[in-house]
């Protein structure tokens, strides 16, 4: 067990934590940067993968997320670190910012706030998207799955596990 490591991680995901305005998708960018660049836990595509396993297991996609990462980072500790630090901060956030927020519910500034807010959020998806995205496309193939699925999404109400199951067949059909 490194400690150094479990501290990297639980300083990492409690800043994180307090990042996630807008949803988790919001912290993507924050933890490649931290498990990719800074800490060199993992490459960006392994990042991707696990990203990918996140979202198709059941759960708050997020706190599975920081486990893999906490996981591959320095095993079954890290995993513990990870997920406790993550969460942590951000709880204790919402429950004293939503006692707040009520007591101010008729403000001016509570306005301003929440409309500022909204382009915040929508940056951070896209740059969540355009990171994992960019991790798991490796030539042509892959790019023309990922922009095929993600037109798909965006054109039709199709179920997202459709195009998980359309990259798997892809997968073992050997195309990518």
């Amino acid at each position: 067990m490194d400690s150094a490591v479990l501290l990297a991680l639980s300083l990492n995901f409690m800043m994180i934590s307090l990042l996630s305005v807008g949803g988790g998708g919001a912290t993507i960018p924050e933890m490649h940067r931290n498990a990719v660049d800074v800490h060199g836990w993992m490459s960006g595509a392994q990042f991707a993968e696990l990203y990918a396993l996140a979202q198709a297991a059941p759960g708050p996609t997020t706190t599975m997320f920081a486990s893999l990462i906490g996981w591959k980072a320095a095993g079954p500790w890290g995993a513990l670190v990870a997920v406790s630090s993550i969460l942590a901060p951000s709880c204790l956030l919402t429950y004293f910012g939503n006692r707040t927020w009520d007591r101010y519910r008729e403000t001016r500034w509570r306005e301003i706030v929440q409309a500022g807010l909204v382009p915040v959020t929508v940056g951070l998806m896209f740059a969540a998207a355009w990171l994992v995205t960019s991790g798991a496309v490796h030539g042509w193939p892959t790019l023309a799955i990922a922009a095929l699925s993600a037109a798909a999404m965006i054109m039709t109400r199709w179920n997202p596990l459709w195009m998980i199951a359309a990259g798997a067949v892809a997968g073992l059909l050997g195309w990518v």
